[in-house]
């Protein structure tokens, strides 16, 4: 049987068109904090901005590759293979700020790399406040000692990934419909004797063989480990009558993420008392939560008006209530209220957001968790569900 599902037909001049509606959303997220230069090295960044997509994971670690990015004039790549990313007018070699490219004495590569950047800045740049992501302290000192006003790039980055495009939803949509197939694949694979692991790396395989990039987590566990969750997969075996719980957290084709999360029994049927009540449980709250979600509301109600769980699954609840999705997982991240004193953050819900509704239900000790989770586009009229895959009827049913 074939991994590949049919790819969308998305045509050159519309995703040129995403390509320049994202780079004016992050210079626009620049200007309104007067920033004239943006340094990117985070490879979700990197994407979101020209569409670089070269040794992704390995960029998160060392980040051998840099973006200049000003809010007028031209946008130059540093340390790229290939020379044909969207709206790029120059590529250069790049002066190492890693350990692993400079050395672990890395003072004077910090210097050289701040000369390049001052240099630039005078001729493209009409002050020196810049954004830069995730940089040595040595870079930041350096760039501080030229003169340079540092603030984070990934504050910008995220406010501008927040509000998508036409066809960033496409994308999605294609991702979500590798990751449905992938979890269709698992389910039907969901046999007693297989290991969480080998059932884990079916989604995997889809995902990569559709032209995918990576898995946030490895999010799939079994038995008495779906509780408490974020336990990831292992070589548990799966027995018959098992609950088993998965979260895609899935970086697919062009870079969009699937966040989605069912949960079944391993060889169907209807589950003993204590998995249809934690089901039920998940199933109702992530239907409220959809429901509750409106243009103009604030994340702070959002947060008071969300479902009331039951008191037995409270301690255990999901980190949080909503979170926005796009390249990943994005702001904003709302909180339920018993964490809203301590983590909570304001905000408003606007037109064209993606936003992953959430729910883990699980007793506090108890031997069964249940996890689900749909993604919403918000559109001027009212909630389109983008996750299709079904739930459980036989769970559903006490």
């Amino acid at each position: 049987m074939s991994n590949l599902i049919p790819i969308p037909k998305i045509s050159s001049k519309a995703l040129q068109e995403m390509f320049d509606y994202r780079l004016a959303r992050l210079r626009q997220s620049m200007g309104e904090q007067n920033v004239s230069l943006s340094i990117l090295t985070n490879p979700v960044s990197l994407r979101y901005a020209i569409d670089f997509d070269e040794y992704q994971v390995f960029q998160s670690n060392t980040p051998t590759c840099y973006l200049f990015v000003p809010l007028e004039g031209p946008l130059v790549m540093h340390g790229a293979t290939q020379k044909d990313f969207p709206n790029v007018s120059e590529y250069r070699r790049p002066n190492f700020i890693s350990p692993f490219d400079g050395g672990v004495e890395l003072v004077n590569k910090s210097m050289l790399f701040s000369k390049e950047v001052d240099s630039f800045m005078s001729q493209h740049c009409y002050n020196k406040k810049i954004a830069v992501e995730r940089f040595s302290p040595l870079v930041v000192m350096s760039l501080k000692n030229l003169g340079c006003q540092i603030s984070d790039a990934e504050c910008l980055l995220q406010k501008a990934r927040m509000i998508k495009h036409q066809t960033e939803i496409e994308c999605i949509k294609h991702s979500i419909s590798v990751a449905e197939y992938g979890m269709k694949l698992m389910h039907e694979n969901t046999i007693s004797g297989i290991t969480e692991r080998e059932l884990w790396s079916i989604l995997h395989q889809v995902n990569i063989s559709n032209n995918g990039s990576w898995m946030e987590g490895h999010m799939l566990s079994s038995g008495t480990r779906t509780n408490p969750w974020l336990q990831e997969a292992s070589e548990r075996i799966i027995e018959k009558g098992d609950m088993v719980a998965c979260d895609t957290d899935m970086i697919g084709p062009r870079g969009y993420m699937a966040d989605i999360s069912r949960s079944w029994i391993c060889g169907g049927g209807r589950g003993n008392r204590e998995q249809r009540d934690a089901y039920q449980h998940a199933y109702d709250e992530v239907c409220f939560n959809i429901d509750a979600i409106k243009i103009g509301k604030s994340f702070s109600e959002l947060s008071s008006e969300a479902f009331e769980r039951n008191k037995i699954y409270k301690r255990n609840h999901y980190p949080c209530v909503y979170h926005g999705a796009g390249l990943t997982d994005e702001y904003p991240k709302i909180y339920y209220q018993e964490d809203w004193a301590r983590d909570g953050y304001d905000g408003v819900i606007e037109q064209n957001m993606v936003l992953c509704v959430e729910s883990y239900s699980g007793a506090e000790g108890g031997k069964v968790g249940v996890k689900l989770e749909e993604m919403v586009y918000i559109t001027e009229t009212g909630i389109e569900l983008l996750s299709y895959y079904p739930f459980e009827d036989n769970l559903l049913v006490n």
